[in-house]
């Protein structure tokens, strides 16, 4: 799944750290309301590539994002989070790169989801804090057994240049990608790190986000994930 995002977006986030299971999750347990984090790469089977040998899963083709340019591989993470490969749909090259895909180098986060209830009811809340926002907007993917998901989203005007995520309510009977999506990995922690973490801070309170935010001087999106055969690896953008 991927909304469209202001183009700044992708330049502003790091990378993923992978590291092995044998490390204490415990007390990095990630946000409760996060539903899947977007890594992004110029090319998906490269980024698929990357991701069995770091982790020792083997990502599943997805589907693609007709209109908008994309086409996606998904791994679980646990339940109801799962982590999304996406890179350019060569069948769609005519279509926008809101997350300058074609221009990155190397696997890089762009983006995160979360899945905070109804989204209806969380565009009333945005309206009375007088909070600009786009949707709720349905969207849908064809997965290659023919099977239709579908879903609504809702994306903030100003996500802090992808530091915020874009809310998601899956439709009923639509089967969650963590289901069934290749099993083995966990995601442990998971942060925000900026220089504006007290306003983040408050913003994040508002949207009823449980995410650790840290201060620093570049504004970047953090994530460790634990893999059967992973290793310690830190990327940056």
């Amino acid at each position: 799944m991927s909304p469209k995002i202001p183009r700044r977006t992708f330049l502003a986030l790091t990378g993923v750290a992978f590291v092995s299971p044998t490390l204490a999750l415990g007390e990095d347990d990630p946000p409760k309301v996060l539903d899947h984090i977007l890594l992004g790469c110029s090319d998906l089977d490269r980024g698929i590539a990357f991701v069995e040998e770091q982790l020792g899963v083997r990502a599943a083709f997805g589907g693609v994002h007709p209109g908008r340019g994309t086409r996606n591989a998904l791994l679980s993470l646990g339940e109801r989070q799962y982590l999304e490969i996406i890179a350019p749909d060569p069948q769609q090259s005519h279509a926008p790169d809101n997350y300058g895909l074609k221009e990155r180098t190397g696997p890089g986060l762009v983006g995160w989801a979360a899945h905070s209830g109804e989204v209806s009811q969380l565009a009333a809340r945005l309206r009375s804090a007088n909070i600009p926002f786009d949707g709720p907007t349905p969207g849908s993917r064809k997965r290659p057994d023919g099977r239709l998901l579908k879903w609504q989203t809702l994306n903030l005007k100003d996500n802090h240049s992808g530091l915020l995520p874009f809310f998601i309510e899956w439709s009923v009977g639509t089967i969650h990608p963590s289901v069934d999506a290749p099993i083995g990995c966990k995601l442990g922690r998971f942060e925000i790190s900026t220089s504006n973490d007290v306003e983040l801070q408050r913003l994040c309170s508002l949207l009823s986000l449980d995410v650790r935010i840290g201060h620093a001087q570049k504004s970047e999106l953090h994530a460790r994930i634990a893999g059967p055969n992973g290793r310690v690896k830190q990327l940056n953008s």
